[in-house]
């Protein structure tokens, strides 16, 4: 076997292990009491190395106010409730559970989670882009935490295209296939074409779509909006129905446009 052929199929091999690593255990055990929640939500922060000690900054108090923001509140509040966990990521074994599980029915369950949002230090200065790590990392959480969502969402913030970890198109798939949905943030500062890369190559899913923010200024009003309208799209405990069946979408839904939201 050629030498390129062989480091291909040992980097497959140790891709592989990194999922089953991961996964083991993933199911939660049978019986185990699970709190029904309109959505899961895995909110994965760009802490690579191209994100800055201001833009760092520019992110966490902009995803804070957007829990400080009173629509998004309302949007909580009619979704029947939401269960969200943080996490900072770069390369691919620097993935930090920053913010855990928590469960937000009220306006000050909301405002409680900003405060912890606002304080949270950057678990790593530096660090290449790992997205297929990350989404990988993110399956996990939600395959393991306590909670039973209506639906549930990994969303990735992120100002590059994944040039390290676990290869994208197959943590995508693996992601897919457990019946989650994929959106993005891109953050457009660096990589000017970032919006078609996450259409094409990240999201997917039942709903799934792409907000972009022009540079690190405009993250908070693109984290707000996109909250709104994640949250919006959830269907109340109850509501069920064969539309929420996961199926994958990239690049098929348009982006969210400001002021669409009443």
């Amino acid at each position: 076997m050629p030498t390129n052929q062989r480091t291909r199929f040992r980097s497959l091999v140790c891709a592989l292990f990194l999922v089953l690593s991961m996964l083991k255990g993933a199911a939660p055990a049978a019986g185990q009491d699970r709190q029904t929640a309109g959505l899961e939500l895995v909110l994965l922060i760009d802490v690579s190395a191209s994100v800055s000690k201001l833009e760092y900054r520019l992110q966490i108090e902009g995803l804070a106010a957007a829990f400080r923001n009173p629509v998004v509140h309302e949007a909580i509040q009619a979704s029947g409730g939401i269960a969200v966990c943080v996490v900072q990521w770069a390369q691919r074994t620097y993935q930090y559970k920053s913010v855990d599980w928590t469960y937000l029915r009220l306006d000050t369950d909301a405002l409680q989670l900003a405060q912890q949002i606002a304080s949270m230090p950057r678990q790593t200065p530096s660090g290449q882009t790992a997205i297929g790590s990350a989404l990988i990392f993110g399956l996990n959480e939600l395959n393991t935490n306590s909670y039973a969502g209506l639906r549930r969402v990994i969303d990735v913030s992120g100002d590059g295209r994944s040039n390290d970890g676990f290869p994208l198109e197959q943590a995508r798939e693996t992601v897919l296939q457990h019946g989650v949905t994929i959106n993005g943030l891109a953050i457009l500062n660096e990589v000017s074409d970032l919006k078609e890369y996450f259409h094409s190559e990240l999201i997917g899913g039942h709903g799934a779509f792409v907000m972009t923010a022009d540079n690190y200024a405009d993250f908070p009003r693109a984290m707000r909006e996109k909250l709104i309208r994640e949250i919006h799209t959830t269907p109340v405990a109850g509501n069920t129905n064969s539309s929420v069946t996961v199926k994958a979408q990239v690049g098929m839904t348009p982006e969210f446009q400001p002021g669409s939201v009443r």
